[in-house]
């Protein structure tokens, strides 16, 4: 199969595996629980963190600190089922000139002590505990820039929602999260790992990858020369095959994790989910919670 195929995303895929376990059980479920977080002393806390200083107003649906023009530092929560947070410093930002100037930052990145340890204090004017949190940063090649990435680990799963900065010479350019707590919601009934792969080939479940294979990744942000077409396609002739590709993905382990549901009315679960590796190193996320606990109704 070429690399340039592969289905990240979406496609037809076979999947196939064996010997996944069969054993049912329970695992524990959360929510986030933004209520608790929205106030007023908790937005202050970010913003002066963020150097920016009062007034801390709610309008439009959310939490505000700051010109929302993008002329100066800013903050806007949003009164979702995470409360979630955006922050820019337009002051700060070495792609970011006056005029119709061409930038050219010539500044070099922070260190990865100095972007995660900014991450950390706005963890900490949160009210949150940095201990609770994965690090990792990462900075692009020639970027003035670096990037910190914080995701909330709980009982040893990492969840897919985490907070995230990025950070230049003079201090962070954006940062985002998640202000709301996660709360237990108690043991939810979960499928075994093989009705779980079942689910991958269930249009009601969508299984779909979520890591493309390292070993494929650089291959498929390559691209192959253009070569300008001297005449249209030859029209097909009678019995032609229909293409109709079909991704074949050998499923060769399975973990019990967690991942994040948005329900209808804009609150967030963190619910059992299965991630099976194939073999190729991708990772194809599905919902591991038994159907007695789901809600197949539109809406």
């Amino acid at each position: 199969m070429s690399p340039l195929t592969y289905p990240y995303g979406s496609g037809r895929n076979a999947f196939s595996a064996s010997s996944l376990g069969t054993q049912t059980g329970t695992a524990q479920s959360y929510a986030y629980d933004p209520r608790s977080a929205s106030s007023s002393d908790k937005v202050t806390a970010l913003a002066a963190a963020l150097g920016i200083g009062l007034p801390v107003e709610l309008r439009d649906g959310r939490w505000v600190a700051g010109p929302q023009d993008g002329s100066a530092p800013s903050l806007s929560v949003s009164l979702d089922g995470m409360l979630s947070f955006y922050f820019q410093n337009p002051e700060v930002n070495p792609w970011q000139c006056e005029g119709d100037q061409v930038c050219e930052p010539t500044s070099e990145p922070p260190s990865e002590d100095a972007a995660i340890g900014a991450l950390r204090a706005l963890l900490v004017a949160a009210g949150r505990d940095p201990a609770t949190f994965e690090f990792t940063s990462q900075v692009w090649e020639g970027s003035p820039t670096r990037a910190a990435e914080a995701k909330p680990v709980i009982d040893g799963q990492q969840l897919d929602q985490g907070w995230s900065l990025e950070m230049a010479e003079d201090g962070v350019v954006s940062a985002n999260g998640a202000l709301a707590d996660v709360v237990a919601l108690g043991m939810y009934p979960v499928v075994s790992e093989q009705e779980g792969f079942e689910r991958l080939s269930d249009p009601r479940f969508s299984g779909a990858p979520t890591v493309l294979p390292m070993a494929l990744r650089d291959q498929a942000l390559t691209t192959e020369e253009w070569v300008a077409p001297m005449e249209p396609p030859a029209t097909p002739v009678a019995g032609t095959s229909v293409s109709w590709p079909v991704n074949k993905v050998e499923i060769v382990s399975a973990q019990l994790g967690l991942a994040s549901q948005w329900q209808p009315d804009g609150s967030v679960l963190v619910v059992p989910a299965y991630a099976f590796t194939d073999a190729e190193g991708g990772t194809w996320s599905v919902l591991a919670v038994e159907e007695s606990m789901l809600d197949f109704r539109a809406f």
